[in-house]
């Protein structure tokens, strides 16, 4: 396994994005943004958040014996002890991340999915792309109005605080959506699944803001995305969106939450097939 990666912070102050790999594992995680104007109940913050997640998440699942979904629900618990005495983790208001991985296990790769990152993997006959949209199923009007634009106007910034408000309510219960945060449960509601590895050409793993080509812009298909990872490399893709980006500032081609976003992606290939920059 092979593999490539690159990340860039979007509009925010910091990256809350993190990309972990390891010779047969990859994790990328994409932290939920938290408004300025809202509470928070940890004093670490987001990107915190994330990166002890994904070194966690990358040491757990290098054991074959332990399940994806097992090492996302250890791995939760694990950053919940590492600041529960200094932080409240009974609220709401506590950081969060959507969480992609894939390993190597023996002649197979496992793949886990929860929120909304994406999973894409070229099976040679098609390229399957594995998604968890559950966050859009609901707080539509909230949704609609927060996609309204122009971006980046405090009243727009209003309205996406308004969405966040009632997405943190709705976050890990039945009838919701589901993210890794401070509930360990959380991990039994992620897409799992298992391919031969012979049957695996390459992969993709993707945060929102790296798959916005497709999923946002429609300006791309999943395959032509991944024949430009292959080509190019990920920051030809994350280059692509920002030029994407910056055609429509205020959002009012493509709505969207924020002008840009942090983008992330990690290129995998497989065998002894060649690709381009950053090698891991």
């Amino acid at each position: 396994m092979q593999v490539s990666m690159a990340s860039a912070r979007g509009v925010g102050v910091a990256n809350e994005d993190t990309v972990h790999a390891s010779p047969t594992g990859v994790v990328v995680l994409d932290g939920l943004s938290a408004p300025k104007d809202l509470p928070m109940g940890c004093v670490h913050g987001t990107p915190w958040f994330v990166r002890q997640l994904g070194t966690s998440l990358l040491n757990l699942i290098g054991d074959n014996n332990v399940t994806l979904r097992e090492a996302l629900r250890a791995a939760i618990s694990e950053v919940n002890d590492l600041h529960r005495d200094t932080c409240a983790l009974d609220q709401d208001a506590v950081p969060a991340s959507t969480v992609a991985m894939i390993r190597e296990r023996e002649d197979v790769l496992d793949y886990l999915v929860l929120s909304d990152n994406v999973l894409l993997i070229d099976l040679g006959d098609g390229v399957r792309a594995v998604v968890d949209k559950r966050v859009e199923e609901v707080a539509g009007e909230e949704m609609r109005a927060a996609l309204r634009g122009p971006t980046g106007t405090p009243e727009h910034a209003a309205r996406v605080s308004a969405l966040v408000t009632v997405q943190r309510r709705l976050r890990n219960r039945p009838g919701g959506y589901w993210v890794a945060a401070t509930d360990s449960a959380a991990a039994d509601e992620a897409i799992t699944g298992t391919v031969a590895l012979t049957q695996v050409r390459q992969a993709a793993l993707l945060t929102d803001g790296a798959s916005r080509l497709v999923d946002t812009f429609g300006t791309l298909g999943w395959e032509q995305l991944l024949e430009l990872l292959s080509t190019e490399g990920p920051s030809a893709l994350i280059a692509r969106t920002r030029e994407a980006e910056l055609a429509d500032p205020t959002g009012e081609r493509w709505p969207r939450f924020k002008r840009s976003d942090d983008a992330t992606a990690a290129y995998v290939c497989f065998g002894l097939q060649q690709h381009g920059e950053g090698d891991s």
